[in-house]
């Protein structure tokens, strides 16, 4: 008798079929090899008392570890540097990868040092690993315990996720960004329709590896456990990866929904609060809040804080000014960003703008430094999260929205769009 035959996979389960032991599909059970794990500094003191106090382990193959200190970065309190220095005893101890203060977002960081790969399974202690499906890593959020076991054993287990189909077709016209193209992704699934799930992204050959890291970013705000980009432009020529040919979706494979974005009728995009989905035309918002002051504009994060968001928001701010009363603070996303912004003058013309530039790392991202906002203050940022009390106090209130918007944003002081900054003085 013949052995039955495999049934069409999509990405999520050829990467978790080939990772394990065996074909996988949706809702099975499969134990997996992990490529790398990621350990921020805001959970490193839990993760290191899990390996040594209840596992009494060390990590089976330090390589593939690697401790970020980047959400609180430099430490903002003596609690937070005592933290921070044993996680650069213990990575001196054990032999894993440390990446130290200055050096950058974690996400952004394991992508320039090649420790995401096509195929491969990243874990991470901080929701937005989903980041790595940009080059087709299956990339998940853990937390403490389930990262610990990851190293100490070089394995995990999980419920194999059904997938969400999205198809990106036509092409976006000028003003329009990939963040605009993920906030209509999230808007159409809603903040809780990719459920654990993947998010399984048709882009043919659009968009850049940044772009694509927006893109996979931003789908665990769907709810997603992975987000992964079909190889394609970038990915193929740009960086070295070895994309295999086993990693691309089967013709016929199942999806438990698909939806279809036109890239051409999309205007610019923008999350008003409080939830991520409630999203809207930017002209929209614009003009039903005319007149409502915007306190502080954050452009950075793992979301868009990478050389070409920079770029994006230098040409709106060229020659111009942040308004009176409005704070302008950009923080790279890594210390290779900033010397690539800082070679091409990309940071002089942000600075002579009146921007306010930081530390390579999360900044004000999760409301512990650089940027806490008060009570009652708006704010324009370029980040993931609108949640209440997500940058500070719970009655400030959060607008997410592309780099050129939010540089438009801090010239006029409340929402706005590039094409009103350059109307505004006539260029």
């Amino acid at each position: 008798m013949s052995a039955p035959r495999q049934r069409p996979q999509t990405m999520a389960e050829k990467i978790l079929s080939r990772r394990g032991e065996q074909a996988v599909y949706a809702g099975d059970l499969a134990v997996v090899e992990v490529d790398q794990v990621m350990v921020v500094d805001s959970i490193a003191q839990s993760f290191i008392e899990r390996m040594e106090r209840d596992l009494n382990a060390r990590p089976k193959y330090p390589e593939r570890v690697s401790i970020v200190i980047d959400h609180v970065a430099p430490a903002s309190t003596v609690s937070v540097a005592q933290a921070q220095k044993e996680a650069r005893e213990y990575a001196a101890k054990t032999g894993v990868q440390l990446f130290d203060v200055g050096r950058g977002i974690c996400h952004q960081v394991l992508m320039e040092e090649g420790l995401a790969k096509p195929g491969w399974i990243v874990l991470g202690s901080d929701s937005h690993s989903t980041t790595y499906g940009a080059v087709a890593a299956f990339g998940s959020g853990m937390g403490a315990t389930d990262i610990a076991l990851a190293a100490a054993s070089g394995k995990t287990w999980l419920r194999v996720p059904d997938s969400v189909k999205v198809n990106l077709s036509g092409e976006l016209r000028p003003g329009v960004s990939a963040k605009d193209v993920a906030l209509e992704m999230i808007r159409v699934l809603g903040a809780d329709g990719a459920t654990y799930q993947s998010v399984e992204i048709h882009a043919g050959d659009r968009f850049t590896r940044g772009e694509r890291m927006t893109l996979a970013n931003l789908c665990v705000e769907a709810g997603a456990k992975a987000g992964l980009v079909v190889p394609g432009g970038e990915i193929l020529t740009a960086y070295g990866y070895d994309v295999p040919a086993w990693v691309y979706p089967d013709e016929g494979a199942t999806y438990v929904q698909e939806i279809t974005i036109d890239l051409s009728t999309l205007n610019p995009r923008m999350s008003a609060p409080s939830e991520v989905d409630n999203v809207h035309d930017v002209s929209e918002l614009r003009d039903s809040l005319r007149g409502l002051k915007v306190d502080q504009v954050f452009i950075g994060t793992c979301t868009n804080g990478r050389l070409e968001d920079l770029h994006e928001a230098a040409a709106v701010l060229r020659g111009r000014r942040v308004a009176p009363g409005t704070r302008l603070l950009v923080i790279p996303a890594s210390s290779q960003v900033m010397e690539q912004a800082l070679l091409d003058g990309t940071l002089l013309t942000l600075q002579q703008a009146g921007a306010v530039l930081g530390t390579p790392g999360c900044g004000p991202c999760m409301g512990r430094h650089q940027g806490v906002l008060a009570p009652g203050e708006v704010c324009v940022s370029t980040s993931n999260r609108n949640f209440i009390g997500r940058m500070g106090d719970k009655d400030a209130r959060i607008y997410l929205a592309s780099p050129a918007v939010a540089a438009a944003t801090a010239v006029k002081g409340e929402i706005a769009l590039p094409d009103d900054v350059r109307e505004a003085v006539g260029a």
